[in-house]
C-alpha cells in the first residue's frame, strides 16, 4: 500500500502492491444495500420516540432541515450496516437476517455522535449544523440517550437466544465506545500520551462498534463463538486502520470534504496518533512540537490563535513524522484486518466483499 497525496497534501493509504484496486462500483452497490435494506427499519425505530425528541433524530440523519422539510441530507457511508448484513452472510444466512443488527449498530453510532458533538462542541457534521446547535444541548443529550435504548429494544424485541446473544455483544461494544470517549478527553488535559495509550482509546472508540458490526449479523444467524469472535477481530483492526486515517484527515483534510474546519484535532487539543507518534519520536522538531503543545494547554488566547500558528503545528507533526508513521499504521492494521478473514470458513465472494470494504474504509477521501 503506497501513500497518495490529496487535496490540501492529506495522506491518504492507498491500495496494497499486488492487492486489486478498490472496486468502487461493487462497494458502493454494498453500501447502498445497507443503507437501502436498513433504512425502512431505522425510520420505523426513530418514529417510536416521543416528540420533539422524533424530530430531532430526524435532523440528525438528514431526513429533515432545521424548520422541518424533507431533506435528502447526508447520513453518513453506511458502513456498519453493509457490514453486518456481509456478517450474515459469512454464517451462511441471507442478509436481510442482518437487518435489526444493522439498525442497532447504526443507532448505538448515532447515539455516540450526537453526544460526542456536544462534548467536543462541534458545530458541523457532513456539511450541516449540529443537532446540539440547532435544538439545544438538552435534546442532544436526550435523543442519543433513545438511540442507545432503541438498539436494545430493536434486538431483544426478536426474543431468540442469537438476538440475547447479539445484545450481549452489542452492549459490551457500546461499553468500550464509552471508555474511548472518556479516555479521549481526559487526554485533552494531558502533556503526554503514549501511543499504546492512544491505540487502546481509539481501539475503544472506534474498533469496538465496527467489531460488533461485522459479528453481529453473523450471530443472529447463528454462527458460534468463534466464528463471531474471528470476524471482530477484523473488525476492530478494520476500525482501528479507519481511525488512523480519520486522525490524518483532522488535521491535514480538505473541510470541503470532511465538513470540519481546518485543524480541525489540533483546535481540540486532540492527542491524535499523529500527534502522539510525534511527541513519541524525539529529535528538535519533536521537542519543539511538545513545548509549543504545553504552552497551548496553559494559553488563554487559545480559541483566537490564526491558520498560521495551527499551520505551524501541523508542520511540526509532519516534520517529527507523525504524519508518515499514522500511515504506516493505517496500513498495518489493515493488513492484521485482512489475514483475520483466513480464519474464517466463509464464501469465497463474501470474503472478497469484506476485503473490498476494508480498502475502502483506508483508502477514503473523507
Amino acid at each position: 500500500m503506497s501513500v497518495s497525496t490529496g487535496t490540501r497534501g492529506e495522506t491518504v493509504p492507498t491500495a496494497p502492491p499486488g492487492h486489486p484496486a478498490v472496486d468502487t462500483a461493487d462497494v458502493s452497490a454494498l453500501l447502498e444495500r445497507g443503507r437501502a435494506l436498513s433504512a425502512p427499519v431505522l425510520r420505523a425505530a426513530v418514529d417510536r420516540l416521543a416528540p420533539p425528541m422524533d424530530t430531532v433524530a430526524a435532523y440528525h440523519f438528514g431526513w429533515i432541515d432545521a424548520q422541518g422539510n424533507p431533506a435528502d441530507g447526508d447520513g453518513g457511508k453506511a458502513v456498519r450496516p453493509a457490514l453486518a448484513l456481509l456478517s450474515a452472510e459469512a454464517a451462511g444466512a441471507a442478509p436481510e437476517v442482518g437487518i435489526p443488527g444493522a439498525v442497532a449498530v447504526e443507532l448505538v453510532h448515532n447515539f455516540s455522535l450526537l453526544h460526542d458533538d456536544l462534548m467536543d462542541g462541534d458545530e458541523q457534521r457532513r456539511h450541516r449544523d449540529t443537532v446540539w446547535k440547532v435544538h439545544g444541548p438538552a435534546q442532544a443529550i436526550l435523543v442519543g440517550d433513545a438511540l442507545f435504548a432503541l438498539a436494545n429494544e430493536l434486538l431483544l424485541e426478536l426474543g431468540t437466544v442469537e438476538a440475547g446473544r447479539a445484545t450481549r455483544r452489542l452492549t459490551t461494544a457500546t461499553r468500550k465506545l464509552i471508555d474511548g470517549q472518556a479516555q479521549d478527553i481526559s487526554y485533552e488535559h494531558r502533556e503526554r500520551v503514549t501511543v499504546a495509550e492512544c491505540l487502546e482509546m481509539e481501539g475503544n472508540k472506534t474498533g469496538a462498534l465496527l467489531a460488533c458490526a461485522v459479528s453481529i449479523g453473523a450471530v443472529l444467524g447463528g454462527a458460534d463463538d468463534r466464528t463471531a469472535d474471528k470476524l471482530e477481530e477484523y473488525g476492530y483492526h478494520l476500525g482501528l486502520a479507519f481511525q488512523a486515517v480519520d486522525d490524518l484527515l483532522g488535521i491535514w483534510g480538505d473541510p470541503e470534504s470532511t465538513g470540519k474546519q481546518t485543524w480541525s484535532d489540533l483546535r481540540q487539543r486532540k492527542k491524535s496518533l499523529p500527534v502522539v507518534a510525534a511527541l513519541a519520536a524525539g529529535g528538535p522538531a519533536s521537542e519543539r512540537l511538545g513545548e509549543l503543545l504545553a504552552a497551548d494547554a496553559k494559553s488563554s488566547d487559545f480559541d483566537s490563535f490564526s491558520e498560521e500558528e495551527f499551520a505551524a503545528r501541523a508542520a511540526l507533526i509532519e516534520e517529527a513524522g507523525g504524519r508518515e508513521w499514522t500511515s504506516q499504521e493505517a496500513r498495518r492494521q489493515h493488513a492484521v484486518a485482512i489475514a483475520a478473514l483466513d480464519e474464517v470458513d466463509m464464501p469465497a465472494r463474501v470474503r472478497d466483499q469484506l476485503v473490498a470494504l476494508a480498502d475502502f474504509v483506508v483508502v477514503r477521501k473523507r
